[in-house]
């Protein structure tokens, strides 16, 4: 019988193939997305150096993780990655597909002036 794999381990291996090819510079961050069943997570890395720049998260919110909320966390990350004076950002989908939540804070991340 085959085993079936499951969904987690074909997403880090997805976003291990990605990190190969993709790294956040002082000039030009990371913005790293992460989607878990009840939450999302937004953070903009530099990873030159190894840290974080901003960070946003349905974590407080009352609304949860769904597709409002992404927009909100998009809003607010780009708002505080422009705070910081980062304008212009490599966008990490963390190798979720780009439809939804994922999609929903891009464009909200875009609109609020982040670029990529």
């Amino acid at each position: 019988m085959i085993t079936q794999t499951k969904r987690n381990a074909i997403r880090q291996r997805i976003h291990s193939r990605i990190r190969r090819k993709l790294s956040g510079t002082t000039e030009r961050p990371r913005l790293n997305v992460y989607r878990s069943l009840s939450h999302i997570y937004a953070q903009v890395i530099d990873d030159a150096t190894g840290v974080t720049l901003a960070s946003a998260s349905t974590i407080k919110s009352k609304t949860g993780g769904n597709v409002a909320a992404a927009k909100e966390v998009g809003t607010e990350i780009a708002k505080r990655a422009v705070e910081k004076g980062i304008k212009k950002v490599v966008f990490d989908r963390g190798g979720y597909l780009y439809h939804g939540r994922i999609k929903a804070l891009a464009d909200a991340a875009r609109e609020a002036g982040l670029e990529f």
